[in-house]
């Protein structure tokens, strides 16, 4: 087939990230790439040889496979592959087929590598690698869309005041967007009410626009939050609208600095454990979700959130122990209260249940158990109060059979590991993510290092645990698409949680069974399963970037609801993203299934 350039301009200038490029470096691009077509059936490229280039489908389809020749992509026209392979050493990582007559354009590896150094627009598109990300929140590193009320109070011009005033009232606060339509007129605030119209007088049908301040200042939700500071004390104002090309999209107040400033982990640690119930710790918890906002506009790491969360939870679990304690008298025996799930590994977001066990000293005796009953049944409806609510699968320590003495936990892990069944799968993946929050550590400490050990030697429990991990895949569609959930209340949006996150931390857990490895946090286990050889360095950092960006894009979508004041959740729809975000996440997900089906071919690595 042949391409004349202006077509093959055309046709580039309508995709990332082709169309951010400067026209005269696009050419230069355009100048260099050669045109194949190939037949239905015919190979593009096979798995380890070396790569002539970047591929781009100008038409047809071309299927991606791995190492396993299992397929992980089905690309059409406007995919761009084989990037991966020429920014580590130049050889493929995958092979390539075309699964029709297909047409593809070839940028030289040679051309490739030189438009990652010149080019940044094309150099941030095809780099995959996450950089660094500080660890504090502030006003400097913060944008105002990340601190505004996302649905300002507003009202028409002819509003009068009194009606203005109840509007404020009702929504408590402090000033309300005079608008028209979408286009901000002016703003008024308490301080309008007390001295304009109740200072002079001024009758209450009094239209709202009289006593306004007009045409206020504004600031755009690219701002950042000392833009906010400095313009309050340059102007002795405490309201600052954002708009948006002419249009209103919200408006931050002191009291969102203050807020802002104000909430830490730290803080809320310090409440809870002050705290003399849980109906007290209930309104620390509820400021989890800002604080989570807080900490990703911060542009902190997700592992760092994910721990500072975490250790709210770890504190008013410890705190209602102890309160039980004094409520119940000291044990009878000693006890150890232990976490599992998103709790136990460290990794709790914005969307929590609770997931946990009671470890017993192998003394207790009958008529000790109705004390941990009465223990178990205290904390479990503490969190329950706090917001961590009950486990839908009864996976708490309010359950008898979660309630046990260490010798029974020991028999438990024994029969698991002995006869694999899909029950003892899933339990055994539950527990193996253990964590001891209170008590008595010794009671577990013993059993982990024994059951990793007898579970890492079983080669059929093993097997079971790996089939067992890969239930949970990648929502990888056809077209370099996502396969979304097609029905009911999430219809067209993407799991993040269990179809992101999960496979990851599965993969995780299934080296560190393999290596004997003491981390629970998915990020460590990754770690440690490089430095004990369980998984390559490649591979691993292949792995840890794509976790990195699904964990970070979950949080995100989390924190952007909080800041509209919704319910954070899990669920994404792809068309929230841009281009450039959805080919990376697409490629993070290709990366994890590469990865599970390394892992379900006996191997933990890619070479």
């Amino acid at each position: 087939m042949t391409l004349d350039p202006l077509s093959i301009a055309q046709f580039l200038s309508a995709i990332h990230p082709y169309d951010a490029m400067e026209p005269a470096a696009l050419q230069t691009l355009i100048d260099a790439l050669t045109v194949k077509t190939v037949t239905a059936g015919g190979e593009i490229y096979a798995l380890n040889a070396p790569l002539d280039g970047l591929y781009v489908v100008y038409r047809g389809d071309v299927e991606i496979c791995d190492e396993h020749d299992v397929p992980i992509s089905l690309l059409g026209p406007r995919n761009s592959f084989g990037e991966r392979g020429l920014l580590r050493d130049g050889a493929s990582l995958t092979s390539a087929r075309a699964v029709s007559d297909t047409t593809v354009l070839l940028l030289p590896a040679k051309r490739f590598h030189q438009a990652m150094s010149e080019d940044p627009a094309f150099r941030r598109f095809f780099d995959r690698s996450r950089t660094e990300k500080p660890n504090t929140a502030n006003l400097a590193t913060t944008r105002v869309e990340a601190l505004m009320a996302t649905t300002p109070l507003t009202c028409p011009p002819a509003t009068d005041v009194q009606t203005a005033a109840r509007l404020m009232r009702d929504a408590r606060v402090s000033s309300i967007c005079v608008a028209d339509g979408e286009t901000l007129k002016g703003i008024a605030t308490i301080r309008d009410l007390s001295g304009k119209v109740v200072g002079e007088g001024l009758p209450f049908d009094t239209p709202i626009s009289t006593i306004m301040t007009p045409d206020p200042v504004t600031l755009p939700p690219s701002a950042i939050g000392s833009d906010v500071l400095h313009m309050m004390m340059e102007r002795r104002i405490g309201h600052i609208p954002v708009c948006q090309a002419g249009k209103l999209v919200g408006i931050v107040t002191q009291t969102d600095l203050t807020r802002f400033q104000a909430v830490s982990s730290a803080e809320l640690v310090s409440e809870i454990a002050h705290s003399d119930s849980a109906e007290d710790m209930a309104k620390v918890t509820k400021r989890i979700p800002q604080l989570l906002a807080q900490l990703v506009a911060g542009g902190n790491r997700h592992e760092v959130i994910t721990r500072l969360i975490t250790d709210v939870a770890d504190t008013v679990t410890r705190r209602l122990l102890a309160l039980a304690e004094e409520k119940l008298g000291a044990p009878p025996v000693p006890y150890l209260w232990l976490a599992c799930g998103s709790q136990g590994r460290q990794e709790q977001t914005g969307v929590s249940d609770q997931d946990n066990c009671l470890f017993l000293d192998d003394s207790v005796t009958d008529a000790d158990m109705p004390y941990f009953e009465a223990l178990a049944r205290f904390v479990c409806d503490g969190l329950d109060t706090c917001g961590y609510v009950y486990c839908p699968g009864d996976m708490m320590a309010t359950n008898p059979r979660w309630r046990q003495p260490v010798r029974v936990w020991r028999d438990y892990f024994a029969g698991w590991i002995k006869t694999p069944s899909p029950e003892a799968q899933m339990l055994a993946s539950v527990m193996f993510d253990l964590r001891p929050i209170g008590g008595a550590t010794r009671l577990f400490e013993d059993l982990q290092a024994e059951t990793l050990r007898k579970a890492s030697a079983n080669s059929i429990f093993v097997a079971h645990m790996v089939s067992n991990s890969l239930k949970h895949t990648p929502p990888l569609g056809l077209l370099r698409g996502f396969a979304t959930i097609r029905s009911g209340e999430h219809k067209n949006m993407i799991d993040l949680k269990h179809n992101g996150v999960v496979p990851v931390v599965d993969l995780g857990r299934i080296y560190a069974l393999q290596g004997k490895l003491t981390a629970v946090n998915s990020a460590a286990r990754l770690e440690a399963a490089i430095a004990a050889g369980v998984l390559s360095a490649s591979g691993g950092q292949d792995l840890r970037d794509a976790y990195n960006l699904i964990a970070e894009t979950r949080l995100e979508h989390q924190a952007e609801q909080v800041r509209t004041g919704i319910m954070p959740d899990n669920f994404l729809s792809p068309t929230d993203l841009s281009d450039f975000e959805r080919s990376h996440l697409r490629d993070a997900f290709v990366v994890i299934k590469s990865l599970q089906s390394a892992v379900g071919h006996g191997r933990g690595m890619l070479s």
